[in-house]
């Protein structure tokens, strides 16, 4: 752990504390209840208070790609990756594209064509799935890129976004695709934002799946605001 910073004071003082990395970085951002609760009510903006937009939308503004399972797509009803003017202006001012690329994730490709995640994206969509899923159902809506023959890749997923020059990656969710990536070892921070909230029995946990070989990762900082919690996790310096 290096450092337990006071709230900044300026949106560049986010950045400064979830910057782009020099090495190609798997950033994920959950957010879970005392009780380790991922939604109330089936959603997570039922836990959201206090300080989490800002750190939400800062984590967008800087990323390459955003990376999220179907499923959370479907049931958070995602709209278009449409970042606002000074997000825009940033990622200009930095030699950045405009508009990050939005990664889908999907085994069965079980997608409304009519989402505005689709219907009103800025760039067409990537679509990660495996070779025996229905891909001609997103002609014309979304780039649909196949990584293995019966099962996603991730690996690969991870590869074919690096060679697109997409290298500081940030997923969102769910918690099946966070197990997924967890278990293959492929997530380098993990922000997790902890809210004042006792929600009780029922709600999953922010990864699911198969058991996977635990991995440690160092604490970099905590920031607090009103009573709820945000925490920057990487892998340990070597």
């Amino acid at each position: 752990m290096t450092a337990f910073p006071a709230w900044p004071s300026t949106p560049e003082g986010l950045v400064d504390l979830y910057p782009r990395n020099q090495d190609p970085t798997l950033r994920v951002n959950f957010i879970a209840s005392l009780d380790g609760a991922v939604t109330v009510d089936g959603l997570s903006g039922g836990l959201h208070g206090p300080g989490d937009k800002e750190i939400f939308d800062s984590l967008r503004m800087v990323c390459d790609a955003l990376i999220v399972g179907r499923s959370t797509v479907v049931a958070e009803n995602y709209d278009a990756l449409r970042l606002a003017g000074p997000a825009r202006a940033w990622r200009r001012e930095h030699g950045l594209s405009e508009f990050p690329l939005m990664v889908i994730v999907s085994d069965t490709l079980d997608v409304d064509p009519s989402q505005l995640v689709f219907a009103d994206a800025p760039i067409p969509p990537l679509v990660i799935t495996h070779a025996k899923a229905p891909a001609a159902r997103l002609a014309g809506i979304a780039e649909v890129i196949v990584t293995g023959d019966d099962k996603i890749d991730l690996t690969v997923m991870m590869t074919e976004l690096h060679a697109r020059g997409a290298t500081q990656l940030l997923s969102e969710g769910g918690p099946r695709l966070l197990g997924h990536l967890a278990s293959a070892n492929l997530v380098d921070e993990l922000c997790l934002t902890i809210s004042p909230l006792l929600v009780g029995g029922g709600p999953g946990r922010i990864a699911t799946g198969a058991p996977g070989i635990p991995h440690r990762m160092s604490l970099r900082h905590v920031l607090s605001q009103q009573d709820m919690l945000f925490l920057r996790y990487a892998r340990p310096v070597s």
